[in-house]
């Protein structure tokens, strides 16, 4: 089945179906406005509220934005008229308005009012250009003073001076843009064209005048880079034409017209040529937002390149329109401006509006200040623009100091320069500065910014306010709030030694020296005291100084040695414990000291000796059954002697893995900790200090461990080595279990227990027996022990085991080795 369109119908031809149903069917007719009166009911009754809630929300949040522009449309919509100039009000002293929204407000007004009233319109359209640069709104107010002025509009000369002056700052404003400029020339041109056919013909010398106008329009136009330059010069040159000036040349070339006109359109095309890209890259539709902007950037720096800021201004206005609330971009565009306009109403112009999109940057307010400044702005709009600044919220606290500082600093300069306004005093300052700590007082507390703050003020106190009372004030007031920071304390001192009142100072060094500061700052006030007392005060001063600060400073190093003690003896207990967990979860997994795999040499060593032992087996040299029990055991003992002694060596060998510590050997037994401390004093860094008992007496061995904080004072403690302590003369030298260990397994032979000596200290250990060097208990036992046959089942320390072969270039070589194990029981019943 085909489908026909219906054709159109005409307003006329729907409005005689309409009449036409309503009278073949009334009830119908009824039923249809009966239900778009309860729809138009439903939809106001909705949008009513919507109303109450976008009221209430703004009157909570009064810095929605997207509430504002929500209430404003459905305003509109409803068309109550003076909400919504309320409500447009409301929204622009908190905001900048889109050149759109500035576009509906003038047509609004516009439309209410008559050619008697077109002023007010016109302030619309002032207020809107003002913000951003938009070429459609431009175009707007340009027409409506052509349309809506009389003056304008009947080519009187007051009008014809006042849109003409309308045109020049449109020019000046907006017709370098690129893409859009040409709207405004084009504009400009079709204005004086209508004003050269309302002048009399017979008029010639005025007719003439207003071509040359014309003229000279276009000789501008087209020295401009912008995207209409070919069908410009086409317009030209068909004006000319009309003018009855004669041109020979093809459509597009510049010959035929004047020689300085066509080098300026042959400049301004290469111009255009080479900013093309840049154009085509910042209109795209398919880019984000980011890509779009760092597209506007890379097109800044080209056109910077060029040096016209008249350009780059221009550009900085597309961008801000595109991008009004990107903070960096406004500090960019600020700052091109300070660098290369310094000052003048432009720059304060951009600053404002700087300050109104992004209000919340500390930065932009300081620069805004800083530009009025420069403009000689009368204190009044200074003012202003501080209070204003205030009523913003930044990210920081650093920002508000900087504010109240540059606000501070503008008030000095113009207070000391002959030049400030008669209105300004020094209590302005004062003001300013009691402002600022009452503020940031609470939330900066012991900072250095709060310091500087009340340091200055102290300061401006003495030189522009001559009083040394309130500069005395100021310092007072900072020492309540930051009472624990020494560099206030400091500062305060600083100040009345500068002044030479040395009384004043001795009093404030007694009031801050017992105080308790952070980290060394109480022995640092201490030691500055006394150096005061050297420099300033009599003897009688210095005497009396070191009497309250030598207990004052050895209380706060007994303090310090108990702080780093515990935390020392905290440190090792958490390792211990650590220890003991590894060692229970080993015991666990079924691990022990025993299986773990020896070193490679020592791996070689175990199998030729386990070869040796089992040829020596083998010919019957075995020990005493009655015996037999008590080896067993005896071997048992000693590997757990063994890994007793592995294990210590690993907690030590990690317990001073990361500590710079001294081995302190031939140790008065009398003495204790506090004299080694003492013995150190002038090295200082000492951490901790353990000295070395024996585990059955309790008596002291004459070994001590002393930790350093770090190996410069560990290098002065070893320094020390060999000087009288106690009547004794004490060795000192860096402790490294490390390298104990290793020369102990350097120097004894296989099957032997080494002696651990780390440094030159420890107990020598028998690994065969788990005899103590020192003790009788493992020697006893071997004294026990019956002899049978010519099994060797102990080797001397003094005599190598059979099979043992010294490498040439050992330290130690035997002329003869032993024959038999005869000779060896030989020399062990010697020895």
């Amino acid at each position: 089945m085909e489908e026909f369109e219906k054709p159109p119908v005409s307003m006329e031809e729907d409005t005689e179906m309409e009449e036409s149903d309503a009278v073949e069917n009334p009830k119908a007719s009824q039923k249809s406005s009966s239900d778009s009166e309860s729809s138009d009911s439903e939809e106001e009754a909705d949008q009513n509220e919507q109303l109450l809630a976008l009221e209430y929300e703004l009157s909570t949040n009064p810095s929605n934005y997207d509430a504002h522009v929500q209430y404003i449309k459905l305003l509109r919509r409803s068309a109550e008229i003076e909400k919504l100039r309320e409500a447009r009000e409301n929204m622009n002293t908190l905001f900048p308005l889109s050149p759109e929204m500035w576009m509906e407000w003038a047509k609004d007004e516009a439309s209410l009012s008559n050619d008697s009233n077109f002023e007010s319109v016109e302030k619309f359209y002032e207020r809107g250009i003002s913000e951003y640069l938009s070429i459609p709104l431009w175009c707007e107010y340009l027409n409506y003073v052509q349309e809506h002025d009389p003056k304008v509009r009947d080519c009187l000369a007051d009008g014809i001076s006042k849109a003409r002056n309308l045109f020049e700052r449109a020019v000046t404003a907006a017709a370098l843009h690129v893409s859009q400029g040409s709207q405004i020339w084009d504009a400009y041109i079709q204005y004086e064209q209508a004003i050269l056919l309302t002048i009399d013909q017979s008029d010639i010398q005025a007719k003439e005048k207003q071509v040359q106008r014309i003229r000279s329009i276009f000789h501008r136009y087209l020295s401009i880079p912008l995207a209409s330059l070919k069908s410009t010069l086409l317009a030209y040159k068909a004006w000319e034409v009309e003018q009855g000036n004669s041109l020979d040349a093809e459509p597009g070339d510049v010959l035929g017209i004047s020689s300085h006109v066509a080098s300026a359109y042959q400049k301004a095309e290469e111009m255009y040529n080479a900013h093309v890209h840049h154009e085509e890259q910042i209109t795209r539709q398919d880019i984000s937002e980011s890509e779009r902007f760092q597209h506007y950037m890379s097109y800044l720096d080209f056109e910077k390149s060029f040096g016209d800021p008249a350009r780059v201004q221009i550009l900085y206005e597309r961008a801000i329109t595109d991008f009004p609330v990107s903070n960096d971009l406004w500090l960019h565009y600020t700052h091109y401006l300070d660098k290369t306009l310094k000052v003048g109403n432009v720059v304060k112009d951009v600053y404002s509006r700087a300050t109104r999109n992004c209000p919340w940057v500390g930065e932009l307010w300081v620069r805004y200040l800083l530009c009025l400044e420069r403009g000689l702005a009368c204190e009044k709009e200074i003012s202003a623009a501080f209070e204003k600044s205030l009523k913003c919220t930044f990210s920081t606290l650093e920002e508000y100091l900087d504010l109240f500082l540059t606000r501070v600093d503008g008030l000095r300069r113009r207070i000391s320069s002959a030049s400030g306004d008669g209105v300004l005093n020094y209590s302005m300052i004062r003001e300013s500065f009691q402002q600022a700590a009452d503020y940031l007082s609470p939330h900066m507390k012991n900072t250095d910014g709060l310091l500087h703050l009340h340091a200055y003020w102290a300061r401006l106190e003495l030189k522009l306010g001559n009083d040394l009372i309130a500069a005395r004030g100021v310092w007072e007031s900072l020492l309540k709030t930051c009472g624990s920071m020494l560099e206030a304390w400091k500062s305060y001192i600083a100040m009345e030694i500068e002044l030479d009142h040395i009384n004043e100072a001795r009093a404030i060094y007694k009031r801050c020296y017992s105080k308790r500061f952070s980290g060394t700052s109480s022995e640092d006030i201490c030691h500055s005291w006394l150096r005061f007392e050297r420099e300033f005060g009599t003897l009688e001063d210095l005497n009396h100084a070191v009497q309250k600060v030598t207990p004052r400073l050895e209380e706060l190093q007994l303090f310090r040695l108990q702080q780093e003690s515990k935390s020392f003896t905290g440190a090792t207990d958490q390792r211990e414990e650590t220890l003991k967990n590894t060692s229970r979860e080993r015991r666990k997994s079924g691990s022990s000291a025993i299986d773990e795999q020896p070193p490679a040499k020592w791996q070689k060593y175990t199998s030729q000796n386990k070869k040796l032992h089992k040829k020596e087996n083998t010919q019957g040299l075995n020990l005493a059954e009655a015996n037999d029990g008590e080896e067993k055991e005896g071997k048992v003992e000693k590997k757990v002697n063994e890994k007793q002694m592995k294990d210590t060596k690993n907690t030590t060998s990690r317990l001073y893995k990361d500590q710079c510590t001294a081995f302190v050997s031939n140790l008065n037994i009398t003495a204790k900790d506090e004299d080694l401390h003492q013995f150190f004093s002038d090295v200082g860094g000492v951490t901790a200090i353990r000295i070395l008992h024996d585990k059955f007496t309790g008596k002291s061995r004459g070994l001590a461990y002393v930790d350093f904080k770090d190996d410069v004072h560990l290098a002065a403690a070893v320094a020390k080595n060999k000087q009288m302590f106690l009547g004794k003369k004490l060795s000192v030298a860096r402790s490294n279990p490390k390298q104990g260990k290793r020369e102990s397994l350097a120097h004894t032979a296989p099957g032997e227990e080494a002696s651990n000596q780390s440094g030159g200290h420890g107990r020598s250990v028998s690994k065969e027996s788990g005899e103590d060097s020192k003790g009788s208990r493992g020697r006893k036992r071997v004294e026990n022990i019956q002899l049978k046959g010519k099994n060797t089942f102990a080797v001397p320390r003094n005599v190598k085991p059979l099979g043992w072969t010294n490498k040439p270039g050992t330290r130690e070589e035997e002329d003869e080795k032993p024959k038999s194990n005869d000779e060896f029981r030989k020399m062990f019943m010697k020895t």
